[in-house]
């Protein structure tokens, strides 16, 4: 069975997201979430959460804890991208680019 969750417009890069991610893929969802709560940085907190909605979805659903789950699969997309102007060197502008991400995880039994 597969229990997914997707999380869009994530405020951080995909860039810095997705080798973030690479090292919990095909983990245990026991072991992804006690990684991201140890990792440290403010970027592992929407993916710790989308995997433990999509935990929540298994339990809800049919009744399965998170011992019996693993990451199937989980991809980073890119978003939107806001743009914006400052002024740079010798009156031109520099543009600036806010990127943001849309995450969706697959978890199986």
């Amino acid at each position: 069975m597969k229990f997914n969750a997707v999380a869009k417009f994530v405020k951080y890069s995909p860039y810095k997201l997705r080798p973030l991610v690479d090292n919990i893929r095909g983990k245990s969802v026991q072991f992804a979430l006690g990684w991201l709560t140890t990792y440290g940085a403010k970027k592992s907190v929407p993916v710790r959460k989308l995997i433990e909605s999509a935990s929540a979805n298994a339990k809800h659903l049919h009744d399965i804890e998170k011992g019996e789950l693993y990451v199937h699969e989980i991809k980073i997309d890119q978003g939107p991208t806001l743009k914006y102007f400052k002024p740079g060197a010798m009156g031109r502008s520099n543009v600036y680019r806010k990127r943001m991400s849309h995450i969706s995880v697959i978890l199986k039994k």
